[in-house]
């Protein structure tokens, strides 16, 4: 058996927790262009990447187009914490331990009015890790939430006015979890699931420089088994058994606005919606360890979050700098979910504001992009839970450093 349970509250990914940020463990770095433009980006002209930000947008493409990108994430962060049962205060901070979050497009243009699409990419994920033997430790020393939607679109424009879009997703995650129980005794699961989604989208075009859109992802849900080991070293043995639980993926809504000032500069406005109260709970179950000490591990392990459900914004600008070249620049901000009661070092962030700046070339045939971006991450307060070895924990100090690089081919 094998395989763990909870999608972790959820996704997918190769993020990291000072990513995910006060949004979850949501992911919007789709592409070079998107990143630089703070993730409004709904409205492109002529880019695969809209499979992942607006799929009624694919209507916007001529022909054929494949896409590859990549982003570079490096987390940065402090934390405080009080032991339990004294007053104490230890300082420490997370290991850094960069991610990649891949993208792959392709989109072809049926006819006039018929456009298909498909796309891979990371919606939701994490990485977070800390010293083995620190305090985090007792809570997660080791999280790291892997996973992809593959997702496949219809587009049709109905006029002049409208497109819209219906797509599916299967969604894979595959979660590796390592803490303590107690000082000395490291457990580990590991596991995989996959899930079924859908989306649909709509854009209506005002006139010539004004339209909007809106986008809403399905909840996916998962359930999953997972390999456990606990490693009982102060009893000098390990036992080996089974891991389950289920957690729902929210759903979301995008909402944006495109405004053309003229043929070469146009701003984006882009609100998101997501419904994190579907992360109420990350219990699992434990079966089938032996021995004395391993068996008194199994059962039901509660562990509530009550998450809240929360908004990010984004603005983007476009200006074409001549025929070849473009710049792009943006700025987010996302909402805080995460109680005092619901937090863990798994995502242990806050609010964010993200900056970013990137640069475009393009000709006839392809595509090439770059974008760099600073998100200062706001600290997270959270109390520890009945197995942890503190009372109170408070994240600081946090940032991400990121760098994103996309392709695109045009046929």
């Amino acid at each position: 058996m094998k395989k763990y349970l909870l999608a972790l509250s959820a996704a997918a990914a190769l993020l990291v927790p000072q990513l995910a940020g006060a949004e979850g463990f949501a992911v919007y770095e789709w592409s070079a262009e998107g990143m630089a433009m703070g993730g409004a980006r709904m409205f492109a002209e002529n880019d695969a990447a809209n499979m992942a930000y607006n799929p009624a947008s694919i209507t916007k493409i001529k022909g054929k187009a494949a896409k590859i990108s990549a982003t570079y994430l490096s987390p940065h962060g402090r934390y405080d914490v009080t032991p339990k049962g004294t007053g104490d205060i230890v300082t420490g901070e997370n290991r850094v331990h960069p991610a990649w979050v891949p993208g792959l497009y392709y989109v072809q243009q049926i006819n006039d009015k018929e456009w298909f699409g498909m796309g891979t990419y990371s919606r939701f994920g994490l990485i977070s890790q800390f010293e083995r033997n620190s305090l985090p430790g007792s809570n997660a020393f080791s999280s790291k939430l892997y996973g992809v939607s593959l997702g496949a679109n219809y587009a049709r424009k109905f006029d002049k006015k409208w497109s819209a879009s219906l797509g599916a997703e299967v969604n894979y995650v595959g979660l590796q979890l390592d803490k303590n129980l107690g000082n000395s005794m490291p457990m580990h699961i590991e596991g995989e699931s996959y899930a079924l989604g859908w989306n649909a989208a709509a854009n209506y075009e005002f006139d010539k420089k004004n339209e909007m859109g809106v986008v809403y992802r399905s909840k996916v849900n998962h359930s999953m088994e997972a390999d456990l080991d606990a490693h009982l070293s102060a009893y000098g043995m390990s036992s080996y058994g089974d891991a389950y639980g289920k957690v729902t993926l929210p759903e979301s809504v995008s909402i944006g606005y495109n405004h053309k000032f003229n043929d070469k500069t146009r701003i984006e406005l882009n609100g998101i919606w997501t419904r994190w109260d579907r992360y109420q709970n990350l219990d699992m179950t434990f079966s089938n360890l032996g021995g004395t000490i391993g068996s008194q591990l199994n059962g039901v392990h509660p562990n509530p979050k009550n998450w809240s459900n929360g908004w990010r914004y984004a603005l983007g600008l476009e200006h074409k700098l001549s025929d070849k070249y473009t710049a792009l620049a943006g700025i987010a901000y996302d909402d805080h979910s995460i109680p005092y009661s619901g937090g863990d070092f798994m995502i242990p962030t806050g609010r964010r504001l993200t900056y970013s700046i990137g640069t475009q070339y393009h000709d006839d045939k392809q595509t090439l992009a770059v974008a760099l971006g600073w998100m200062k991450v706001g600290g997270l307060d959270f109390a520890g839970g009945t197995t942890d070895t503190f009372d109170t924990a408070h994240t600081r100090d946090s940032f991400t450093k990121m760098f994103s690089v996309s392709y695109q081919r045009n046929f």
